[in-house]
């Protein structure tokens, strides 16, 4: 655990100290790309060199932004007048509901497919379902998104187009950025079986006279979990920075609004705060990943 910590903290950094650099590698001086598009005033000037330690030397004004993000505090957007945290936090919630939605999603699609085609007797089910996987993987999740718009909302009315109005608006966004995560996964966890199947203790199991289905979900899936868990929870990492086009394709409220229009308008603090926030949620999931791998394999815990 010590390790595990040391190691999410250390990618902590590197993403708040790349975040400050592009700062200072922005055009003009830092108040201006603090400033963006927004008013623009000696006494906001002032206001910024205060609040960031411009007036001190570089090596300070780095150790004091370290320190101010280590301590929650996000900076403030002078082109809204708002705290980043607060901007942030409002905006938090529907964006970390679609990617939890998605992820579970995803998993489950992926866990089901993979056992229904796993087997010597499933030839033509499994290849549909890697001729489907590959697909899914090799398109961009927009365009799986407008494709299902076209089709479920447009056509059939099934949906809602835009908005995130009941539980309704959530199944066109969630299955847009699931179905690629679930292609993968399932090629994944489907290799895993077969490799599993053909392991001494699965061997033992069929001399027992366990049935084949009993085989494959009590033995073999649990073995065949370790590497899927593992990249389960790197895309959990790349959901964040799809959600942030899912959300503009369906018009959805989220961190995918807030980012493209600090983007946009050059707010560079809510910009430097929401690269900090991706990389915090990456390091927590892969962390929660890593210990999940411990209590499906004991071994792990011994080693």
């Amino acid at each position: 655990m010590a390790r595990r910590v040391a190691a999410g903290l250390v990618v902590l950094w590197a993403a708040a100290t790349a975040a400050y650099l592009a700062l200072l590698a922005a055009p003009g001086n830092t108040v201006d790309s603090i400033v963006g598009d927004g008013a623009d005033t000696p006494q906001i000037r002032a206001q910024i060199v205060t609040e960031w330690g411009l007036d001190r030397p570089p090596v300070v004004q780095y150790l004091d932004y370290l320190w101010r993000l280590a301590g929650g505090d996000l900076g403030r957007s002078y082109l809204l007048q708002r705290p980043v945290a607060e901007v942030i936090g409002e905006q938090l919630a529907p964006t970390a509901t679609l990617a939890v939605a998605a992820a579970g999603l995803g998993v489950l699609l992926a866990v089901v497919v993979a056992v229904g085609t796993t087997g010597r007797r499933r030839r033509w089910p499994r290849r549909v379902s890697s001729a489907a996987e590959l697909l899914l993987v090799s398109t961009p999740p927009f365009l799986i998104g407008i494709v299902l718009l076209s089709v479920l909302s447009f056509r059939y009315g099934l949906f809602p187009v835009a908005g995130d109005q009941g539980p309704a608006a959530l199944v066109l966004p969630t299955l847009t950025l699931a179905l690629p995560i679930a292609g993968l996964l399932a090629q994944v966890l489907r290799d895993g079986l077969d490799r599993a199947l053909d392991e001494p203790f699965v061997l033992t199991a069929r001399a027992r006279g366990v049935r084949e289905r009993a085989v494959l979900l009590r033995h073999a899936l649990r073995h065949a979990l370790l590497p899927t868990v593992t990249l389960a929870g790197w895309l959990f990492g790349v959901l964040l920075g799809g959600a942030v086009v899912v959300e503009q394709v369906f018009g959805r409220p989220g961190l995918g609004q807030v980012t493209l229009s600090a983007v946009t308008s050059k707010d560079m603090p809510v910009v430097l705060a929401v690269v900090t926030l991706s990389a915090a949620v990456y390091v927590l999931v892969n962390t929660a990943a890593d210990l999940t791998c411990l209590l499906v394999d004991p071994r792990l815990r011994r080693s």
